[in-house]
């Protein structure tokens, strides 16, 4: 996304950056560490090699997440988030905490 081009309403910016269930997941499993391509992939379950693959691109060129290739036979590929990345932290354990509340049906503190 083009800086210059962003919406004027900050919460929709965030949405543009992580607003669907893959980024959100994918953000998930790297708050745990570097992962791999296929780490990643087995964690998500049913998304394709494609999807992941948009994704992940998506989640770079916004630097929210780094691509580290080693030159290797067979390649090796990790991800891991940058410092802007991990600035996101917060938002995702809020929505793990509100997720876990709705879950249990403890609606008065939500």
């Amino acid at each position: 996304m083009e800086k210059n081009n962003l919406p004027s309403c900050p919460v929709e910016v965030t949405l543009q950056l992580i607003g669907n269930k893959w980024k959100v997941l994918i953000l998930r499993d790297l708050f745990e560490g570097t992962k791999r391509f296929s780490q990643l992939k087995t964690s998500l379950g049913n998304i394709s090699q494609k999807v992941l693959t948009e994704n992940l691109r998506e989640l770079e060129k916004n630097q929210i997440i780094n691509r580290k290739v080693y030159s290797e036979i067979p390649p090796k590929v990790e991800y891991s988030l940058t410092h802007l990345g991990k600035t996101l932290k917060p938002i995702i354990d809020s929505m793990y905490i509100w997720g876990e509340k709705y879950k249990n049906n403890d609606l008065e503190v939500l």
